[in-house]
Parts: structure tokens; sequence; C-alpha cells
């Protein structure tokens, strides 16, 4: 949980708030700082007053989106910092086509998970 570097922070569309995202789910605050701090939920340190801050893509109504949690994983398992796993999941891949979190958002996790793995070779 870093400051997030212009260049990155410029890839992601939107940010929400933990608070935000506790209120959205209907759960207390706690429990979203759990996942962050169990590292199920990407948060990194962003805007004016240095808060922790998920990309918007990351969150559906009902919680995280399908097969967030086991990309997250496996790309920790590749050595990817939160900055790099940012990076990646923002970036357009033509094989996709677009980019790994809009896969994700469209039910595309096993083909995101794939690649994701085949970066630990």
């Amino acid at each position: 949980m870093s400051e997030i570097d212009p260049k990155i922070d410029a890839l992601v569309p939107a940010w929400l708030y933990l608070p935000d995202i506790a209120e959205r789910w209907g759960v207390v605050i706690t429990q979203v700082r759990d996942m962050v701090r169990s590292r199920t939920l990407l948060a990194v340190r962003r805007g004016p007053n240095n808060s922790l801050q998920v990309p918007a893509d990351f969150i559906e109504d009902d919680g995280q989106v399908k097969h967030l949690v086991s990309t997250l994983t496996v790309l920790r398992d590749c050595g990817f910092s939160d900055q790099e796993i940012l990076e990646w999941m923002f970036t357009e891949d033509d094989s996709l086509p677009g980019s790994p979190i809009q896969a994700l958002r469209e039910n595309r996790g096993t083909e995101v998970k794939r690649r994701a793995q085949a970066l630990a070779l």
C-alpha cells in the first residue's frame, strides 16, 4: 500500500474510497480494511489526503469482480508489486481484446488467469 505512480494512476479511470465500498456492499468498514490487509483487495494511497483507494472497476454492487481475488493471487505469486498489478490489469491487451480488468468484468476470467500464469514462466 504505497502512493501510486502518476503514470499508473492515469490508467485507472475511477477510484473508490474504502468507506464508499463498505456502504455499497452494506458491510462495516473494518471488513473492507481486512480485505485490503489480507491482500484479497488491492488498494493504494492516492489523492491529496493520501487515502486508501480501490479502482472502481474492481468493485460490483455485491462484492469484488468475479475472479479478481484469484487473479491478484496469481500476479502476486509471479512477484508483481501492487503498482505492477494495476498497470497490467488496466493496460490494453490486443490478444484479449481489451484490458484484463475489462475481460474480468465480462466474465472472461479463465483467459485473464491463463495470461497471468504465463507471466510466471
